[in-house]
């Protein structure tokens, strides 16, 4: 048992999660507070020195293959010898990249192609939302939220020309290009978005070639905020309103494509990434005149946690029927000009080289607790991001999120529409960074299950192979 934090109230929770006991206890306000998490069926090859404490699954999994997180390698999609701007377009191999999209959908829906592949997926999440096990319909939107924190992010500069990381315009373009060949969705249907941001000329000029012509593209210049669309915080005071974009409202689904990558503040993955997601006064710090990230950086656990509003909300979340993380290269931090020795992982099975991997999910939770493994279980990330180091609170929020309906925090998590949030998705943690199991790994009914789709021994990609 390890004491982590301070609780501001006296409580005692009890659940069962994962055929475990759940518990929190504390003594008076601002107490030492005690977290037992369930450990009644844990996972063989534990690593017992690891940062995050191993429990047994928190919350249940979903998705059209409950849990599972599609992870995509291949050393061939980024050539990068260290000169010039790591983005390049020269830097990486298309084809390749392409590949790894199309296998990752088919992956995670459980399926042997990408069409049946969003098929499945649409199904699933349309069924989830209570529309009914029915597919994409034509003429229905998807908003694709980009991470684009790292271009454009102290001045107007339209070029893109930036060292920090940013998703790369060709996994943008390989998931334009599965959507439409594949989904089956028209491009002027499709909206890629980042409203704190600008949207690189050059991504949008690769985005709208060929069959893409038509996809929008919206940022802060363009981004209209929807007045009828408030984030309303659980438990957290703005000093001014927060809207969504109308390109998000007016969406029937989201898909959430964020980075691997290290932060300052710790972590940010798929729930953070909707910090550009909304529009206050201040265009380019939106969260920061939100006051947002100050919740982020309390170093305790059972802490209330914004990222978990985004997650739930119902304009978000409740819309976001697949999250990916793009970590072709994934650098230690979010604002440092990336470079080899910032960026080429030490952990297997890399091994000194570049992450050139693509993650795919339909639960939240889960796509974020497996991208928070690898972050945490990184040599390279940890010595040189002082965030990461030791840190186990970078976590809360995947606690929180996990146990939504009651979470060891006890605020009551709204979706922004007056609703109580139910379940997420599930956390939990590999069983050591060698193996990189999880429980559905070991055959059991609950959990999460990371499975990865090596394509390094196989013929090289081109772009011929490809169509369709």
């Amino acid at each position: 048992m390890r004491v982590w934090h301070k609780l501001l109230v006296s409580a005692v929770l009890l659940s069962a999660f994962g055929g475990g006991a759940y518990s929190v206890a504390s003594t008076a306000a601002g107490g030492d507070m005690q977290w037992q998490a369930p450990t009644t069926n844990l996972n063989p090859a534990l690593n017992t020195k690891a940062v995050f404490p191993h429990h047994d699954p928190l919350g249940t999994a979903v998705g059209a293959m409950p849990g599972r997180v599609s992870w995509t390698w291949d050393r061939r999609a980024v050539n990068w010898d260290g000169n010039g701007y790591w983005w390049q377009l020269d830097n990486y191999d298309a084809p390749t990249i392409q590949r790894m999209m199309v296998e990752g959908i088919a992956s995670v829906a459980g399926q042997s192609d990408a069409v049946s592949g969003w098929d499945a997926l649409f199904k699933a999440h349309n069924a989830a939302r209570g529309r009914g096990e029915v597919g994409y319909t034509a003429g229905e939107k998807i908003a694709i939220k980009a991470n684009l924190n790292g271009a454009a992010e102290y001045d107007d500069d339209p070029t893109g020309r930036s060292g920090d990381s940013y998703t790369h315009p060709l996994v943008v373009q390989a998931l334009l290009l599965s959507l439409v060949r594949d989904g089956k969705v028209a491009p002027e249907n499709i909206t890629v978005y980042d409203v704190t941001r600008i949207v690189p000329d050059y991504l949008k000029e690769l985005c709208s070639q060929g069959m893409l012509k038509g996809v929008n593209f919206v940022d802060r210049t363009n981004g209209v905020p929807d007045e009828k669309a408030p984030i309303i915080w659980s438990h957290h005071e703005s000093p001014e309103p927060n809207y969504l974009p109308t390109c998000v409202t007016e969406a029937t689904y989201l898909i959430n494509l964020a980075t691997l990558k290290g932060h300052n503040y710790g972590i940010t993955l798929c729930a953070k990434n909707h910090f550009g997601s909304f529009i206050n006064s201040y265009r380019l710090r939106a969260p920061q005149q939100a006051n947002l990230h100050g919740n982020l950086t309390q170093h305790r656990m059972s802490v209330y946690s914004v990222l978990v509003d985004l997650m739930g909300n119902y304009e978000l979340g409740k819309k976001t029927m697949l999250y990916m993380l793009e970590g072709l290269i994934s650098p230690s931090e979010n604002t440092i000009t990336i470079n080899r020795r910032n960026s080429t992982w030490r952990q297997p099975p890399f091994n000194g080289d570049f992450t050139n991997s693509l993650f795919f999910s339909q639960d939240p939770v889960a796509i974020d607790s497996v991208g928070a493994d690898f972050l945490m279980n990184e040599p390279m990330c940890t010595e040189l991001n002082y965030a990461l180091r030791g840190n186990e609170t970078v976590e809360n929020y995947l606690h929180e999120a996990a146990l939504v309906s009651a979470p060891p925090s006890q605020v009551t998590y709204l979706d922004g529409h007056g609703h109580k949030m139910s379940n997420l998705g599930v956390h939990e943690h590999w069983n050591n960074v060698n193996d990189k199991k999880y429980s559905r790994n070991f055959g059991k009914s609950e959990g999460i299950e990371l499975v990865l789709v090596d394509l390094n021994e196989r013929e090289p990609a081109t772009a011929q192979s490809l169509e369709r």
